[in-house]
């Protein structure tokens, strides 16, 4: 900026920048250091430094830093011991049936279903008509409690990956912190500054008017040089047009649309699908369950078929599927009314109407959880659900689907490896990668088990996947943050990508 151009700036302004300007070379002072009470308290010198920044007078070198730190919950639960450490104390003498076992360890209903998961997931539990523990503990105890001791003993960071489990299952909570500190551009410094006890004005009052103060004020002028805003048209947002590229993709490959309630049953939504009603997914934990509604009466029909398939016994005109889960199978629990969990309940409600194959069904639609907000999780989401079945349909014809859809979505390689769901068997999970998150797991599915597809009246193979789209979408338009498919912020929408 040439030295005889003046930019007139506010008092405050023009204090801190001289304050900056008389630093040596390569020094830098943090906000704190520039607040100078009465006139520069810490709200105006933040104000001022970032326009000062906006007219690019001066710099900040910023830095980030996070810290993940116990939550009330997770000062609760040190001196008690986690869940699933109550529950496999609990089991040590020997297996019990589930509600012996809950009583045993002195959990409440969300915490045994929470134990259950964690030690079914590490491999240190059987279920069955009784929980059986299973696999060796390591003598440092089990993985998230060895984290939780670590932040309480205050012996630094942990892992990410441990911090990501504390802070989802609401034991711990991570701060994010950024510090700037200033110093003056090249502009700044050659910049000519008004007249020592010189005030500039940058608007006039009614007192200026009425006492005619305004004749004799030195007025700021407008900064010509300013940026103005860019203003774009309307157009649809870039993820719901993703959506509609997504589903002109599943047409082409002759898939036809299916439909279903947000609101559904436990029946539909859970036992059709031979979850066993103990299973940890289907707790306060993870479900939103609905209340002051009078749920609507199940097919009798449907719920004896699948009470039969819970308990072990013979499905009429059927041979024996298989054990059940044990126990006895509870209608009460059946007719309770949940926000759909994922998008499956379609594919039951679609295969109820059609019974005969072959069927290629998918929904795109909305699917809830109690889930921790961060970059890759979110309360409500969307879900492309589907179902391809017919004779000799396999589990590599899902792959190959998987493999065309992310081809013709553009986001690349899918790498696949064998999971676990309740529903399906055999079942993959498959990955694809973003370009900053890594690989992120899009492509979940398998083929249903037989104790899903007999209730139903279905007598051939059935492939069933939930793609996560809205992952999908987050590869395919370059997004950092999950949550930006949700934006409506007029800057991030303003942009290419959303």
């Amino acid at each position: 900026m040439p030295e005889e151009i003046a930019l007139s700036l506010s008092g405050p302004e023009t204090r801190i920048l001289e304050r900056l300007r008389s630093l040596p070379a390569g020094e830098t002072l943090a906000d704190q250091d520039l607040v100078a009470p009465p006139e520069l308290t810490p709200e105006v010198v933040r104000g001022s430094l970032e326009r000062l920044r906006a007219k690019k007078l001066v710099l900040a070198a910023e830095t980030h830093s996070s810290q993940t730190l116990l939550t009330d919950r997770g000062r609760e639960t040190l001196p008690k011991g986690l869940p699933e450490r109550r529950l496999w104390e609990a089991l040590a003498a020997q297996p019990l049936p589930a509600a012996e076992a809950r009583a045993a360890s002195g959990l409440d209903d969300a915490e045994f279903a929470v134990a259950v998961g964690q030690l079914k997931k590490g491999g240190f539990l059987q279920l069955g008509p009784r929980l059986e523990r299973t696999g060796a503990l390591p003598p440092e105890g089990f993985r998230d409690e060895v984290s939780l001791a670590s932040l309480a003993k205050g012996e630094g960071t942990i892992a990410p990956d441990a911090a990501e489990r504390l802070v989802r299952r609401g034991l711990a909570a991570t701060e994010h912190h950024t510090s700037r500190r200033w110093s003056p551009s090249p502009e700044g410094r050659a910049l000519t500054l008004a007249a020592a006890g010189q005030e500039a004005l940058g608007a006039l009052t009614s007192v200026h008017l009425r006492g005619g103060a305004w004749k004799d004020a030195v007025l700021r002028p407008y900064d010509v040089r300013a940026q103005v805003p860019y203003l774009n048209g309307a157009r649809t947002h870039a993820y719901l047009s993703w959506l509609r590229e997504f589903e002109e993709i599943l047409l082409g490959l002759g898939f036809e649309e299916g439909t279903g309630p947000l609101v559904e049953s436990e029946l539909i939504n859970s036992d059709v699908l031979f979850i066993p009603q103990h299973h940890p997914a289907r707790s306060a934990q993870d479900a939103f369950f609905v209340q002051g509604v009078d749920p609507p009466e199940p097919p009798a029909d449907l719920l004896g078929r699948v009470a039969a398939v819970h308990e072990g016994r013979t499905v009429p005109g059927e041979r024996k599927l298989s054990a059940g889960w044990g126990g006895k199978y509870d209608p009460a629990i059946a007719r309770r009314l949940v926000l759909r969990s994922h998008n499956t309940p379609v594919s039951v409600r679609y295969l109820l109407r059609n019974p005969t194959p072959p069927f290629r069904m998918y929904c795109i639609g909305t699917a809830f959880r109690r889930d921790a907000i961060d970059t890759r999780h979110h309360i409500q989401f969307e879900q492309c659900e589907g179902i391809y079945g017919g004779e000799g349909v396999s589990l590599r014809d899902l792959v190959s689907l998987f493999q065309q859809l992310s081809k013709a979505a553009g986001t690349g390689e899918v790498r696949v490896k064998p999971t676990y769901f309740p529903f399906t068997e055999p079942s993959v999970e498959g990955y694809v990668k973003h370009p900053s998150l890594g690989w992120i797991e899009v492509f979940p599915g398998g083929m249903f088990r037989p104790e899903v597809l007999r209730p139903l009246g279905v007598k051939v193979p059935v492939a069933a996947w939930g793609i996560g789209v809205m992952r999908l979408a987050m590869v395919a338009l370059g997004v950092q943050d999950i949550r930006e498919l949700f934006s409506n912020r007029l800057d991030t929408l303003g942009e290419s990508r959303v």
